[in-house]
């Protein structure tokens, strides 16, 4: 596995990776994290009882919405042309939680885990946003890169 640090020249500068050299090929990332909220907090949620609206249907289009402006967001990550972003949501009421799945893919030069992981967080920051109302003290935890294909590194998957 190459360990160079891409995002800095010869002189220790900061730059955005040059990939005009690279081929297209599909590419594609999975992320993946959790929130866990107090049981009370996740009986609303799961009743669909949150005062400000289906909170899994918003922070679903928010998490699309962010991965289609990572590249706005992280200073060094090329603008994608992405070719499909999906958000989903699994519930865990035993842990009064909710894991939250993201996919992006694209045909390009560069990957799309950055995109990913800005979907999986800004769609676990939504959920705590619309109910942090009713419990501060939600926790967003686990926020990571689960797989990655496509590219010169090729097939990646995270360890359990």
């Amino acid at each position: 596995m190459n360990q160079d640090l891409t995002h800095f020249d010869a002189a220790g500068q900061a730059h955005m990776v040059d990939v005009s050299a690279k081929a297209e090929t599909h590419r594609k990332a999975i992320a993946q994290g959790k929130i866990i909220m107090l049981p009370a907090t996740f009986a609303k949620l799961a009743a669909g009882e949150a005062s400000k609206g289906d909170v899994l249907g918003i922070a679903r289009l928010a998490g699309i919405m962010a991965a289609k402006q990572t590249g706005s967001l992280i200073p060094l990550c090329h603008p994608i042309p992405l070719t499909r972003v999906t958000v989903d949501f699994e519930q865990h009421p035993e842990s009064s939680s909710v894991t939250c799945t993201t996919c992006s893919e694209t045909v390009g030069r560069t990957g799309v885990e950055m995109e990913a992981l800005t979907a999986a967080s800004v769609a676990l920051l939504t959920i705590y946003d619309m109910l942090k109302a009713i419990d501060r003290g939600m926790v967003i935890d686990g926020v990571r890169l689960i797989e990655k294909l496509g590219g010169k590194s090729g097939h990646w998957v995270a360890h359990k």
